[in-house]
């Protein structure tokens, strides 16, 4: 029968940073929140996340005895500026769909469980965060995250993953607390522009930028786009203003080349004007959230970054966009950003624009001519 301490060595091995064991009770807490908060998590049922169904790991694996946790670091290697100016880091060397890296250390982790004569199984609906608290190997932030004992400087740039197995192993000490320093003037919840974070370590999801960029079937409301900044998928707000990170911030990293080598594919007006086959081949293996389906999510995007930026270079790509898509909310986007970053002849091609368009276009032309107004008035008196 193979030992406890050899399941660790086995995870050190594969390459995670620190392993530990809890039983596999039912997450009622956890349960109680969902409950709780059923407004805040309706969007998971129906995007199929079914987290109601995670809290309990015998619904998982019948026969569950115990939940290993491994902990995973997505951040020891650097990342390209303009890669981390617009996406979530823990999205830039996401293997769910190419399976060429975390998904075969995971797969090799379980197979010597097999070998051993242990069946697992490993959920994407349990709190893994939960899990990893529960089994003692760190603590949580006010920013909801959980922040390591030993991996990144302790910090929060970790994935806990949690395996159900059919095997009693003795649990660690729970650590289900937030720990943040009491210096700590709530930093980032100071630094989340569109008040995601509720202040006593709870979160609306539905408000956090990461939601904002990738789910949701309507234009982004105007209020959130200036908030919602430079981020196209993900944010890291919250984590970069933490104290907690800074350690690791603080470090000199190895540039991560798998990352590099496919930093040119996400050059901005590629990404507003790419077609179908660009999409599957280029982001979608490494950007999975939204589909084919929802490549309009992705260039709605692209033109709200583009309007943030107040760069006029992106003027042409925008007018292009404005163009050459038939989706509202993209065409809508477009005409906002060029709103924000325009000048009179933007002013002039917009009321053009105006002549042959209703509804959502229509009202984003008509806010655009108005901003571009204001900021010429606003020029005029200076």
């Amino acid at each position: 029968m193979v030992t406890q301490q050899q399941i660790v060595e086995q995870g050190h091995k594969l390459g995670f940073e620190d392993v530990g064991f809890t039983s596999a009770e039912p997450f009622r807490d956890h349960e109680q929140q969902l409950i709780q908060m059923v407004d805040e998590y309706e969007w998971a049922d129906k995007v199929g996340l079914d987290l109601k169904n995670g809290v309990d790991p015998c619904s998982i694996l019948p026969t569950a005895k115990t939940i290993i946790v491994l902990i995973e670091p997505y951040f020891n290697k650097s990342y390209p500026a303009a890669m981390e100016a617009h996406f979530g880091r823990c999205y830039l060397d996401d293997d769910r769909v190419t399976k060429d890296g975390l998904a075969k250390r995971i797969k090799a982790f379980r197979q010597f469980l097999r070998d051993e004569g242990i069946e697992s199984r490993v959920p994407f609906n349990l709190p893994h965060r939960v899990a990893a608290a529960r089994a003692g190997l760190g603590t949580f932030g006010k920013n909801c995250l959980f922040y390591s004992n030993k991996a990144v400087r302790c910090g929060s740039w970790t994935l806990p993953i949690a395996v159900v197995i059919d095997k009693k192993f003795s649990p660690g000490t729970p650590s289900v607390k937030t720990d943040c320093p009491s210096w700590c003037k709530n930093a980032c919840i100071a630094a989340c522009p569109t008040r995601a974070l509720k202040g006593n370590s709870r979160i609306d999801p539905r408000k956090c930028i990461s939601y904002l960029t990738y789910f949701g079937d309507k234009i982004t409301p105007l209020e959130l786009r200036e908030p919602m900044g430079m981020y196209i998928y993900g944010c890291d707000r919250c984590q970069n203003v933490c104290p907690r990170n800074q350690p690791w911030l603080a470090r000199q990293l190895p540039i991560n080349e798998r990352v590099a080598a496919k930093a040119k594919d996400f050059d901005l007006p590629l990404l507003l004007h790419m077609n179908k086959s660009y999409f599957e081949t280029k982001i979608w293996p490494h950007m999975f959230y939204m589909d084919s389906d929802t490549i309009w999510k992705w260039k709605m995007n692209v033109a709200r970054v583009m309007g943030n930026s107040r760069d006029d270079t992106f003027l042409p790509d925008l007018e292009r966009a404005f163009t050459e898509n038939t989706d509202e909310r993209v065409k809508g986007m477009a005409a906002w950003a060029m709103g924000r970053i325009g000048n009179t002849d933007t002013r002039s091609l917009l009321k053009t624009y105006a002549k042959n368009n209703t509804g959502t276009v229509l009202k984003e032309i008509e806010l655009a001519i108005q901003s571009l107004e204001d900021k010429n008035l606003d020029q005029g008196s200076r």
